[in-house]
């Protein structure tokens, strides 16, 4: 790698990229949307990277992974038309029904499905789904709902690793290093498959107590579909877009396409479900996010401040890949639980871009990262907006049934969450020490 000196569009640049961090990582300190931090971030670095020279609004525009906003877009589309079918209440009370009183069946099987979930859906969107669900079933049933509330978020977090959809940062990373979705479940799924046995395991350790209550209430109703067609044939459609994107590098489609595909026809079937009304639950803000977040990082790569900060990182890589493969697991897992993974894995990618590009193999990184940011958000309550979903509805439910121990405080948290947290990346470790050979083949 070329000796970059520092200068002044790199001091520039640094100072725009930790002013927008602070700010989006200390959003529920001073109640500004991150959107709006993320915004200013990409507006200052345009006008300044426009006026200094090493960054133009072509450039910026370049900079943005449209594949990542597009796909993010239509699959919050098909999920608004889903819901009300009542599909997913449906589910929920039919395993419950399953589950006969038996506490840690119903964990194991909620956490189950809201896993298989996250393995397509985001999983902020998932819990949206699940977490009321799991509310009504508990209060249902007399126990308490928090050991279901937290499954669903550790084990959200943990799926959604799986796949190149899952997660927002997968995507990111999927698209900046160009993996296809059959390469990415592949070596994803068995390390996912392991973590998530193994919290599953210290779940019925770590609420051995709550899951030892005894049930007051029965569960034995059904809940009826309120458009059946609807629900069925958005199940095929999310069948034929898992075909779709185990072919899609076949075929030569970007996931986008295989989402926007799935969203037309449905469209189509729904026909009296208005599309102004389905976009008014598109998450917007969480789209200008990533917007001014591939804008400002952009500026920040022309300016060669991350290129810069990777020849101090290349000499670790070249002389122990394996150890800055673990190391980067546990550092991207302990940052991404105290602050937000998605900026972290948009500053990490243009630096394993620039080591890879000066012939470096960072092919065990990316896997590293993907693992690293996923599993690192369940370590704190606002390690993911996942969990700060659950920590809030929870927190909800306390003031309303006048019982304190239903809300999730941090010190909850730290002490269910982090354990689970802590022995996800200790199966990670030992899935990347035992197969390293395979991670770090090259993947083109």
């Amino acid at each position: 790698m070329p000796e970059y000196v520092f200068n002044a569009p790199m001091l520039v640049a640094a100072i725009i990229l930790i002013l927008t961090f602070a700010g989006i990582f200390t959003e529920q300190m001073h109640g500004f949307e991150r959107a709006k931090f993320a915004m200013a971030g990409a507006g200052a670095m345009l006008l300044v990277g426009h006026y200094m020279g090493f960054y133009s609004p072509e450039e910026a525009i370049r900079a943005i992974d449209w594949n990542v906003i597009f796909l993010l877009g239509c699959m919050m589309a098909i999920v608004a038309i889903m819901i009300p079918t009542g599909g997913f209440e449906h589910l929920a009370y039919k395993m419950a029904a399953m589950s006969r009183g038996r506490l840690y069946l119903l964990l194991v099987l909620l956490g189950t499905a809201v896993t298989l979930l996250s393995l397509l859906l985001d999983n902020v969107t998932t819990v949206v789904i699940f977490g009321p669900l799991i509310i009504l079933i508990a209060q249902r049933l007399g126990v308490s709902p928090v050991p279901y509330l937290m499954a669903a978020a550790l084990l959200s977090d943990t799926g959604g690793v799986a796949t190149l959809v899952g997660d927002p940062p997968n995507l990111m990373i999927g698209s900046a290093a160009g993996i296809d979705f059959n390469t990415f479940l592949i070596h994803m799924g068995g390390l996912v498959f392991f973590a998530w046995l193994v919290i599953i395991v210290i779940l019925r350790w770590l609420f051995k107590t709550e899951l030892a209550a005894p049930v007051t209430g029965t569960f034995d109703e059904t809940h009826q579909l309120k458009n059946p067609r609807i629900w069925y044939a958005s199940l095929a459609i999310m069948a034929m877009m898992v075909v779709l994107f185990t072919l899609h590098e076949t075929l030569g489609w970007e996931p986008w396409m295989i989402s926007a595909l799935g969203l037309t026809i449905l469209l189509f079937i729904a026909r009296h479900v208005e599309l102004e009304h389905t976009m008014e639950h598109v998450e917007v803000p969480l789209l200008v996010f990533f917007i001014s977040l591939f804008i400002m990082i952009g500026g920040v790569e022309k300016s060669h401040f991350l290129h810069w900060v990777g020849q101090f990182i290349q000499p670790l890589v070249e002389d122990n890949l394996l150890l800055a493969t673990l190391a980067l697991l546990w550092v991207s897992a302990v940052l991404s639980a105290l602050i937000d993974n998605i900026p972290f894995t948009a500053a990490m990618i243009p630096i394993l871009l620039g080591l890879e590009q000066h012939g470096a193999n960072v092919t065990p990184l990316w896997w590293a990262l993907a693992a690293g940011v996923g599993m690192g958000g369940n370590g704190t309550h606002v390690g993911s907006t996942a969990n700060v979903f659950i920590v809030t509805i929870s927190e909800r439910l306390a003031k309303q049934t006048g019982n304190p121990d239903y809300a999730i405080t941090p010190g909850v948290w730290a002490r269910k969450g982090l354990p689970a947290m802590l022995v996800s990346l200790l199966a990670c470790t030992v899935g990347f020490i035992g197969f390293f050979e395979f991670f770090s083949t090259p993947i083109r």
